[in-house]
């Protein structure tokens, strides 16, 4: 969770509204997921679009490398592809409405005036959830033999090991 969104749970919870806390907490999990589900193909023509010096400079360069080409590649796409489907999911599971509530409690009870375009917020931290978990991949994939469960990832990284 989010950095902003854990204090609003925590304080939330501290004053027994854990329910609504966790029902937030459920709908924009869902809505992020529907999104994902666009990134695929974005990633896809980043990767079949790379130039040979985009892939000598990925592999020769530090651990996040290839996650940057793809931050810097796609995200203005993914955005444009992840925002209409969050808001339809928000939507669909009544979201907005809830992210009202929890943010009027949450307002009213620390004396703050915390307002976020849901849409906008859950599309940005969706985003940024697909790029750590294709950070920590590339981490890996780099950092760990083990995960090197295809025989090119095994050639190319293991000729790296070796230099």
């Amino acid at each position: 969770m989010p950095e902003k969104l854990r204090k609003i749970d925590t304080t939330l919870r501290s004053i027994g509204m854990g329910s609504l806390a966790d029902e937030g907490v459920k709908l924009l999990n869902r809505a992020a997921e529907d999104a994902v589900t666009e990134a695929a193909p974005i990633f896809t023509k980043a990767i079949t679009s790379m130039t040979i010096t985009d892939a000598k400079n990925i592999l020769l360069s530090s651990d996040n490398a290839a996650t940057n080409y793809l931050q810097t590649k796609t995200q203005s796409q993914l955005f444009s592809a992840f925002q209409p489907k969050v808001k339809a999911s928000l939507g669909k599971v009544g979201a907005d409405t809830v992210w009202k509530n929890l943010i009027s409690k949450y307002n009213t009870f620390t004396g703050q005036s915390v307002t976020t375009d849901l849409n906008e917020y859950v599309t940005t931290e969706t985003i940024n959830g697909v790029f750590k978990m294709v950070a920590d991949k590339e981490s890996g994939i780099r950092n760990t033999p083990a995960m090197r469960t295809t025989s090119i990832l095994q050639k190319v990284f293991g000729a790296q090991d070796n230099k």
